[in-house]
Parts: C-alpha cells; structure tokens; sequence
C-alpha cells in the first residue's frame, strides 16, 4: 500500500471525502475519532490568532474552504512565513471592475476573468499575501513555497495555471468537478448559482 492508498483508506474509515490529501476535514475527522475531549476545543480555537484582515475576509467563503484558507495560515507559520488572506468572495459586479484595470491601455491587467468567470464570485477561491517586518511583499519566492503547502493541504494553486500564472491564488475544487475542465467548471458553477444551489454538496 502506498501512501495516498493509506490516506484514501483512513479517510474512508472516519467517513470523509475520500480523495487522497490530508487536509482539514480529514484531520478533523481523525482527531474526534481519536481525540474527542480535545477535538471540539481545537476546533474553536483555530481561528482565535487569526489577524482581522484575514478573519473578516475568510468570513466571506463558502463554510468547507475557510479551514483550509485557516490550515494554510498556520502551516505557513509554522515554516516561518506570515500570510494573510487578503481577497476572498467577489461580486460579478466587483470582478468586473477588477477585468476593466489596466483596459485598454492604461497599465497592467490584473485579471483575465470578467465576473461570473472567477472561482472567487462563488465563494471558492482565495488570494493570500507574504508579509514581513508588516510590509506586504508582492513578489517573493516564498509564494512559491506557500503554493506547495497549498497543495499538500488538497488546495489547487493559481501558480500552476499554464496561462496568467497567479502564485498567491486558492482555491477548493468541489469533488463533483473532479475531472472538468476550469471552464466546464466555471459554467457549472454559473448554473448553480442562478439555480440556487449548493456549491459542495
């Protein structure tokens, strides 16, 4: 048995999604099974060092992402890096004003996304910022760093887009989406959300 093997086995045992990384939800799910004096205690606290940039903007995502946008503050730190979360939930309208900077010609774009065409108009997606000293670094190969973490936690990573590279963007791919495409994807979410359905269900 390999270990992605043995992860998928454990996460079938405490009965979450079983999809080979050990993220929040499983490691949850471990320690009630394990733990259960502690594990509620834990729960409660993983958020209490959180900055109020970070708190509030977590705030906006979807309920299952904000443990891995919390998981991924504290795995960072842990490796010496001090990240905020600095942009969660858009608005079509507010994604729009961020497609039309830098159109048509007055400075670099900071999006190819028009609104209803990003994973952070539902609640998905996440950008983080490095910081140090305070000071907000916006390149920094630490980015880099925080990106395999990310994805050792079972977040998808912006920098691994093949066009428009975004280091400091996450997001949470919902296991019906296993499998699409970004853009098959996107549309279903569209769907979903003139639907009025749930995201993760």
């Amino acid at each position: 048995m390999d270990i992605q093997q043995l992860i998928c086995a454990v996460q079938a045992a405490v009965g979450v999604e079983v999809d080979g990384k050990p993220g929040p939800q499983t490691w949850t799910a471990i320690a009630q099974r394990l733990i259960p004096d502690q594990a509620a205690t834990l729960a409660d606290n993983s958020s209490a060092d959180l900055d109020p940039k970070s708190k509030k903007t977590i705030d906006t995502l979807l309920p299952p992402v904000r443990p891995y946008a919390i998981a991924l503050i504290q795995k960072a730190r842990l490796n010496g890096i001090t990240i905020k979360i600095i942009s969660g939930l858009r608005t079509y309208e507010e994604q729009d004003a961020l497609y039309a900077r830098g159109r048509p010609d007055n400075g670099p774009t900071v999006t190819n996304a028009k609104g209803g065409q990003s994973n952070h108009n539902f609640g998905i997606a996440f950008d983080i910022g490095i910081f140090e000293g305070g000071k907000y670094l916006g390149n920094s190969p630490k980015y880099k760093a925080v990106g395999v973490l990310a994805m050792d936690l079972g977040l998808e990573w912006g920098g691994n887009w093949k066009t428009f590279k975004d280091e400091p963007h996450y997001q949470l791919r919902p296991s019906w989406a296993s499998g699409m495409t970004e853009r098959d994807m996107l549309a279903a979410l569209r769907k979903r959300k003139t639907d009025q359905q749930e995201v993760f269900v």
